[in-house]
């Protein structure tokens, strides 16, 4: 059972969607945490940040300015730190394909250093963020987050006598996250109607306490190497489209550089590693893991998935309707949510 009370703990890429939902939900379930450090290097996100969270009213919080591109800044700021939650990263698709190397250096470059930082000072767990855009990625930001879940993993080959774990958790379309499709919607909808890449477009989705409780998962079960990839129902962009503004028209713009229509968490290739779990999947390394496969298949209760499966948005079993979606969005995104436009 996952214990965070008397532990210290840093966020890095803490003042964004993810880490503002990890804070929340951490002061709550664990009153009793040691410390909790958010690391970012936007200083007015974290004084706003300040204000929902004081230090003066939560005493273990504390706000560090830094960036994971600098590895000296790191190491200072994983002084006596027991988990690091790596959520830093560049994540817009055409930011990333105009600036090339700008998002390698976040994304891949900080990814190495964080891990070096971990090494060099006694941190016990490290659990990294990817997406589904690092499943078979065909745009830079996909490519650079695959090339950093690929150093998280290959970082347990390197641990030596350290007592730490790297893992990675993979997960799709964050509903109302910033720059994703419902909020998108939402405004859009206010001019009369809605632009659509493409018609049969499908993605995953998971709110972000999900994407929260799947990290605590990998703090809790991780034994090193793991890629975790939790269970999620699919939707359809035109059910979304309805489910918001159903006498809108809708505008057919075509499908953006570097976009696919299904996403993918799993590729087929992928399935010769895959072990699947009751609420999620682990994609475990190509290469043995630092511990006993069969020894972890039987304590967790696992079992390997056919070869050929694969985890895609447009072939998933699960799916969300429209009422279904209208339920999610008044739920996570706007309690005041109605489904027409404004």
């Amino acid at each position: 059972m996952l214990d965070l009370n008397h532990k210290s703990i840093l966020i890095t890429g803490g003042t964004g969607s993810f880490g503002k939902k990890f804070v929340k939900m951490t002061l709550e379930r664990f009153p009793d945490v040691k410390r909790l450090v958010i690391f970012s290097r936007d200083e007015l996100k974290q004084f706003e940040m300040a204000q929902v969270y004081p230090p003066l009213k939560h005493k273990c919080l504390r706000y560090f300015i830094g960036d994971v591109r600098d590895k000296d800044r790191l190491y200072r700021a994983f002084e006596n730190i027991d988990i690091v939650v790596h959520a830093a990263a560049l994540k817009q698709v055409p930011a990333a394909e105009y600036n090339p190397t700008e998002c390698i250096k976040t994304n891949i470059l900080g990814a190495e250093n964080v891990i070096d930082a971990a090494l060099g000072s006694g941190v016990k767990k490290v659990v990294a963020l990817s997406t589904d855009k690092a499943a078979a990625p065909i745009n830079l930001y996909g490519a650079t987050k695959l090339c950093s879940d690929k150093l998280f993993v290959a970082a347990n080959n390197m641990k030596g006598k350290r007592d730490i774990s790297f893992s990675v958790v993979r997960y799709g379309n964050v509903i109302g996250s910033r720059g994703s499709v419902v909020p998108f919607f939402l405004e859009h909808r206010k001019r009369g109607f809605l632009p659509i890449t493409d018609e049969n477009m499908t993605r995953f989705n998971i709110s972000l306490e999900e994407g929260v409780q799947m990290v605590y998962n990998a703090i809790d079960s991780a034994w090193g190497g793991e890629l975790f990839v939790p269970k999620l129902p699919s939707f359809r962009i035109t059910d979304l489209a309805e489910a918001i503004a159903p006498d809108c028209e809708t505008r057919i713009v075509g499908i953006r550089p570097g976009e696919k229509i299904h996403e993918e968490m799993i590729t087929e290739t992928d399935s010769l590693n895959t072990v699947e779990f009751e609420s999620y999947f682990v994609i475990m390394p190509a290469m043995n893991p630092m511990w006993n496969i069969s020894e972890w298949m039987k304590k967790l209760g696992g079992k390997n998935v056919p070869v050929g499966f694969k985890y895609n948005s447009g072939t998933n079993d699960s799916w969300l309707g429209v009422q279904d979606l209208r339920a999610q969005i008044k739920m996570y995104v706007d309690p005041n949510f109605e489904p027409q436009p404004v």
